[in-house]
């Protein structure tokens, strides 16, 4: 076993509004986009180590958006390769509907020996991106 993680499923209240936002970003960062036919509520990314995100917009939901104070998910920490490559992602973040975090202790809001960036989308979910 590579990795021990086998997938991640986020749930959102409007696939269409958010599809384009977590495309740009998961892409962005090496994963593929995995067609799945005949499932138009949902989209899936896989990365090259085998580990798989899902985007679902389940009739389950509730609430209008989602809450990382709340108990469950406060973020997803991915890496990119290097402080160059984060740099590109902080330039063109908001253009793809991702709105920075702590843009004022850019990039060392986690610390001074941690490297990251911080977004949210529309619906409040928090991703970190760590450099190296």
């Amino acid at each position: 076993m590579t990795n021990p993680v086998h997938h991640i499923e986020l749930w959102t209240r409007d696939l269409a509004a958010v599809e384009g936002a977590w495309h740009w970003l998961l892409t962005s960062l090496g994963w593929e986009r995995d067609p799945v036919e005949g499932w138009p509520r949902g989209r899936i990314w896989r990365h090259a180590d085998g580990v798989y995100v899902v985007l679902e917009a389940s009739a389950a939901v509730v609430g209008e958006r989602h809450d990382r104070m709340a108990p469950g998910l406060n973020h997803l920490a991915l890496r990119v390769r290097d402080r160059d490559a984060l740099d590109a992602l902080r330039v063109d973040a908001a253009r793809h509907g991702w709105s920075e975090l702590f843009a004022d202790q850019y990039p060392h809001a986690g610390g001074s020996d941690h490297t990251a960036l911080y977004v949210e989308n529309a619906e409040g979910f928090e991703v970190e991106i760590v450099a190296g």
